[in-house]
C-alpha cells in the first residue's frame, strides 16, 4: 500500500470534510467499548442492586399496631407519606429494603494493576559505545521526567477498566540539558482514553499496521462550561491534523495541518477485548442481590421470635430475673428459629467469592485469608502466582505497547540531537515487566548465598545503603573501620585484660 496520507484521503473524498471523518472513523475495526457499562461496574452507584427500578422497595400493610402519621404529614383519602390506601380500605406503606453494593469491580482492577505496574519496568540495554549510552541515558531521563511508573499504571487502569488508552508524546519549548546534552525542547506524554470522555479511532490497513491515528472529542472554551466544541484529531507519520464541529459541519482549525517532525506517529494505541470483570459482573450482581436479602431477612427474623398456642394469661417484666410466664391448660411457646437458611446462604456467598477470585486470577489476600499461612518465599510464590500468570497474560499488550514507546522516543531523540541518529538505529532496547511480589529477603539471600559458595553477595557499604539507617553510607564504612581498628589496637605494656 502507498504511503497514507491525509491529503489523498482529501482528494479521493473530493474535499467533503465530514466523508473524510467518516472514512478515519470506519477503519476502527475493533468494536468500541461500552463507556456507560464500564462505568456502571466501577460506581457502586450504578450496580443493579442500588437501581429502584430493578430492585423495587417493598409494599407492605400497616396493622392496627402500627403509629399512624403524624398531624402534619401531607394525607389524602387515598395517599399518605407512607404508601396508598388499598380498595378494601386498608392502609399500606412504603418498606425500604437493604442494598449492599461491593466495589469489587475496582479492587480486582487495582489488584491488577499493581502486580502489573508495581514494580518499575526494566529497559534492557547493553550499549555498545559511548554515543549508545547517551541515548539510553537519554530515554531513562525523559521516563523520568513524565513520571513513567505512574504513567504506566494510568495506562493499564484504562486498558483493565475501559478496554483501551493511548498515549500522545509531545514537545514542548524550553532550554534544558537534562537528557545529557543541550535542547531546545523537552518531551511530554498525554493520555488519551475513554475514561475522558475520548472517543479513538486507530486506522489499520490490510496487513495490520497502524497508518493514522484519530481522536474525538470535546472541550469547553470558557470556565463556565457551557461553551462546549467539539473536535476531531488524526495523526499520521507525516501530518497533524485538527478539525472543530461548527454550523457547517467540521472544518479545519487554523494553524493545521502541522508537520509531524519524527516522520512517525507520535501515539502509542493498547487494548484488550474484554472489560477486566466483564466475566464476573453478573456473579457480583448476584452476591449483591444475596447480601441485600440476606440483610432484609436478618432485619425480620434476627432478633428472637416466639411462637405460641393456647391462650398466655402472663408475661414475666423485662428484665426480671427468673420469670415466671403462666397460661391455660395445653397452652405451649416456643423460639422460632431458622434450621438450614443461614448455611446455605453463607454456602452460595463463599461460592461466589471464590469463583469471582478465580476466575478474574485476583489472589484474595485479606487478612483473615493470610493469617496463620507460614509466608515462606515458596509460599508468597504460590500466593501470588495465579497473579503473576495473569501478567504474563498481559504481556500480550505491554510487551508491544511498551516497545514501541520506546521506538518514539528514539525517533525524538534524533531530531533533539542530530548526532545521536546512528546510535538511536543500532542500540537495542527491550522493556520488561517485572511482576509485583512480596519477597522473603532471608531466603532470597540464603539461596544466593549458597550459589555464591557461602560467600557475601554484596558489598558491606551496599548493605548499608539498602537498610537505609544512614544517609551516608561510605561516611559510616569509615567510623565502623575506625572502631574496628581501636577496638583492636593497644600499646605496649598496657593490660589487655579487663580491670
Amino acid at each position: 500500500m502507498s504511503e497514507f496520507t491525509i491529503k489523498s484521503l482529501i482528494t479521493e473524498k473530493n474535499n467533503e470534510t465530514g466523508q473524510v471523518i467518516e472514512e478515519l472513523r470506519k477503519h476502527r475495526y475493533i468494536p468500541m467499548p461500552d463507556v456507560k457499562a464500564a462505568a456502571k461496574a466501577l460506581n457502586i452507584e450504578n450496580h443493579d442492586v442500588n437501581d429502584e427500578t430493578i430492585r423495587k422497595d417493598k409494599l407492605v400493610l400497616v396493622s392496627s399496631n402500627d403509629e399512624e402519621p403524624s398531624d402534619n404529614a401531607n394525607t389524602t383519602n387515598t395517599t399518605n407519606v407512607n404508601g396508598n390506601t388499598t380498595k378494601d380500605g386498608k392502609r399500606t406503606r412504603i418498606e425500604k429494603v437493604n442494598r449492599v453494593a461491593l466495589a469489587l469491580q475496582q479492587l480486582i482492577i487495582n489488584r491488577a494493576v499493581s502486580f502489573t505496574f508495581g514494580n518499575p519496568v526494566l529497559y534492557n540495554s547493553t550499549p555498545v559505545d559511548d554515543n549508545e549510552k547517551a541515548v539510553l541515558k537519554a530515554i531513562q531521563r525523559i521516563l523520568y521526567d513524565v513520571k513513567s511508573t505512574s504513567l504506566n499504571r494510568r495506562i493499564a487502569r484504562s486498558v483493565y477498566s475501559y478496554k483501551e488508552v493511548a498515549e500522545y508524546w509531545y514537545i514542548v519549548e524550553g532550554k534544558h540539558n537534562r537528557y545529557g546534552f543541550p535542547a531546545t525542547n523537552k518531551l511530554k506524554c498525554a493520555i488519551f482514553s475513554p475514561a475522558y470522555g475520548d472517543k479513538l479511532y486507530p486506522y489499520f490497513d490490510e496487513t495490520g499496521d497502524m497508518i493514522a491515528f484519530s481522536r474525538e472529542f470535546s472541550r469547553s472554551e470558557d470556565a463556565t462550561g457551557l461553551n462546549i466544541h467539539k473536535y476531531f484529531e488524526t495523526y499520521t507519520a507525516t501530518e497533524h491534523y485538527l478539525w472543530i464541529y461548527g454550523s457547517d459541519g467540521y472544518e479545519l482549525v487554523d494553524g493545521y495541518p502541522k508537520k509531524n517532525i519524527i516522520g512517525k506517529i507520535p501515539v502509542v494505541y493498547g487494548h484488550q477485548n474484554k472489560f477486566e470483570t466483564e466475566d464476573v459482573d453478573k456473579l457480583i450482581d448476584r452476591l449483591e442481590t444475596l447480601l441485600s436479602n440476606f440483610g432484609d431477612t436478618n432485619d425480620y427474623h434476627a432478633s428472637p421470635k416466639i411462637f405460641c398456642t393456647g391462650n398466655i394469661t402472663s408475661f414475666g417484666k423485662k428484665g426480671e430475673a427468673g420469670t415466671v410466664i403462666e397460661g391455660e391448660e395445653g397452652a405451649t411457646m416456643q423460639y422460632v428459629a431458622w434450621q438450614n437458611a443461614p448455611e446455605a446462604v453463607k454456602l452460595e456467598i463463599e461460592t461466589l467469592l471464590k469463583m469471582i477470585y478465580t476466575i478474574t486470577q485476583t489472589p484474595d489476600i485479606s487478612f483473615d485469608s493470610v493469617k496463620g499461612i507460614n509466608l515462606s518465599g515458596v509460599a508468597l510464590k504460590l500466593l501470588f502466582m495465579d497473579a503473576h500468570l495473569k501478567v504474563q497474560d498481559k504481556r500480550e499488550i505491554f510487551d508491544e505497547y511498551l516497545q514501541r514507546r520506546v521506538n518514539i522516543l528514539l525517533e525524538y531523540i534524533k531530531h533533539l540531537n542530530s548526532k545521536l541518529s546512528s546510535a538511536c538505529e543500532s542500540i537495542e532496547i527491550e522493556p520488561e515487566i517485572v511482576p509485583y511480589m512480596i519477597t522473603d529477603d532471608q531466603a532470597e539471600l540464603d539461596y544466593w548465598m549458597t550459589a555464591n559458595g557461602q560467600q557475601p553477595v554484596i558489598s558491606q557499604e551496599e548493605s548499608i545503603e539498602r537498610a537505609g539507617l544512614s544517609k551516608n553510607a561510605t561516611h559510616t564504612i569509615e567510623l565502623i573501620n575506625n572502631e574496628s581498628a581501636a577496638r583492636n589496637t593497644f600499646s605496649f605494656g598496657e593490660s589487655t585484660q579487663d580491670a
